[in-house]
């Protein structure tokens, strides 16, 4: 498992790499966009033993990504608070002409979804267009998710005596600290190539206190995807990647970091 985890990633990564350095603002948004149709399909069918998702709705939203780039920047954020009351009527008409076939519970599962998945991940083209540097300040988010993943499983694995919550049994306390210091680690070498690589003046003390950050959020965001496998009485949502398991557990914690990211970038 560890060794397809590890060809996985090392085939993946320069796709992913490719795509977010020379991939333009239209690849980008179609990118995610598709991603976020992936993983929402992925969490929609983790619950359907359970309740009966509205799954259409909450694709539809997903493919709006795709056109994110033709909104005015300063249009943004107000059409997604806009998206949050529409999605609830739409949710609520479609329960009223079904002769209740769905019912509350449905209809929680894919607003849920619509906002855990859709519209965390906007803030990916979001940052990346519409902030200042956000193509550089982008690799942010990812390396405060990977420094956090990495450090806290090597040293839980080697070190971890203390058991952090009964969501995941294998996480530990220690594994938590390291995750945190591995994030500290890459962002701050990523804020010296920063500085002396692309003429950037990023306060150090600021970039370690938004690894500190967005570290313990991408824990809650993996801790937070954790709950909800558990609950739905699954391992993984998917195998589409061996070693991994499916798409949205390759991105739980990125998906978390996304929008704390975006405002605290917008300060940097």
């Amino acid at each position: 498992m560890n060794v397809k985890r590890f060809l996985s990633g090392i085939l993946l990564f320069p796709i992913f790499a490719v795509i977010m350095i020379f991939g333009n603002k239209y690849i980008i948004d179609i990118s995610v966009s598709i991603i976020a149709i992936m993983s929402l399909h992925e969490f929609y069918k983790a619950f359907r033993g359970k309740a009966k998702p509205i799954e259409w709705i909450g694709y539809i939203i997903a493919a709006l990504i795709a056109v994110i780039h033709i909104i005015p920047s300063n249009l943004i954020l107000p059409i997604i608070g806009a998206i949050i009351p529409i999605s609830i009527m739409v949710l609520f008409t479609r329960v009223i002409f079904s002769n209740m076939k769905f019912n509350i519970v449905d209809i929680s599962i894919t607003f849920f979804g619509i906002c855990y998945i859709v519209l965390f991940l906007m803030f990916a083209p979001i940052i990346r267009e519409n902030i200042t540097n956000g193509k550089i300040l982008i690799w942010y988010v990812f390396l405060a998710s990977w420094g956090t993943d990495i450090f806290a499983y090597l040293i839980g694995k080697h070190f971890g005596k203390h058991k952090f919550t009964q969501i995941s049994p294998n996480k530990s306390i220690e594994g938590c600290v390291g995750g945190i210091l591995g994030a500290v680690v890459a962002i701050l070498i990523y804020t010296f190539v920063c500085n002396n690589v692309f003429n950037m003046s990023i306060n150090y003390f600021y970039a370690i206190f938004i690894s500190i950050l967005l570290s313990c959020i991408s824990q809650i965001g993996d801790l937070a995807a954790s709950s909800i496998k558990r609950y739905c009485g699954i391992k993984d949502y998917s195998n589409l990647i061996p070693g991994h398991g499916g798409m949205l557990d390759r991105i739980d914690s990125v998906i978390f970091v996304l929008p704390f990211a975006y405002f605290l970038l917008m300060i940097i």
